[in-house]
């Protein structure tokens, strides 16, 4: 992708004028980490004796982490509870954040260059809040962010803009001036659903939606290194 790519409909170094908060998605906007999903689900789902079905990541994309969880309680034959369910991910995924999931290049960069701008930081995420502030604190990120909206605190998950408008009142910033960087199309549908600005983030895991993404954002980044 060739530098000026990063332009979808704007200049790049215009993308943060006006803008009082930068909104991020968690797993593949922030974090290298879309790949361990469809691994926890292959293991979970093995076992029971489950195969995973190869449509399973395109159905629940987008979809909370309790929407995830009654998915899988009403299709397949699970004997757990979706509170046994849920916890089971966790446990899975924590030690795969841990050890396996970097994150994305120039991330910590970027977050300083918002916060020297005054910008305000929150994260909209589909993933458990007992994740997601296990992964900050690992990374040291935590203190950035003035809010941390779930898919389960929301009515409604991605592409709804639920979670993104429930993260703007939390940081007090209007949702026109607010920029949103995503990289699957539920989720930026949901940032533009919600009246928000989005910059789509490349990732392997959605590389097969890359024009549906640039078509859709009004930004599209390879990283944060892109920025900087």
């Amino acid at each position: 992708m060739e530098k000026q790519d990063i332009l979808k409909k704007d200049d790049p170094r215009e993308m943060l004028q006006d803008i009082e908060a930068v909104i991020f998605d968690l797993d593949g906007s922030l974090v290298d980490s879309m790949w361990l999903w469809k691994a926890i689900d292959v293991e979970y789902l093995g076992r029971f004796g489950i195969l995973l079905p190869e449509d399973l990541q395109s159905k629940i994309e987008g979809m909370s982490f309790m929407e995830t969880a009654i998915y899988f309680k009403e299709h397949f034959p699970i004997p757990d509870s979706l509170e046994e369910i849920m916890n089971a991910w966790n446990k899975m995924a924590w030690d795969k954040y841990l050890h396996q999931v970097p994150l994305k290049k120039g991330v910590s960069e970027f977050l300083d260059g918002c916060r020297k701008r005054g910008i305000l930081l929150g994260i909209a995420t589909s993933n458990s809040r007992e994740l997601v502030e296990n992964v900050l604190g690992a990374h040291g990120l935590r203190e950035y962010f003035g809010s941390i909206m779930t898919g389960s605190e929301v009515k409604k998950g991605k592409p709804s803009p639920d979670i993104y408008l429930a993260a703007a009142r939390q940081l007090g910033a209007a949702p026109e001036c607010c920029l949103v960087f995503e990289d699957i199309l539920p989720g930026i549908l949901a940032g533009k659903n919600a009246g928000m600005r989005v910059c789509a983030v490349e990732d392997e895991y959605s590389a097969a939606a890359r024009e549906e993404k640039k078509r859709a954002a009004d930004y599209y980044i390879n990283d944060y290194v892109d920025l900087l």
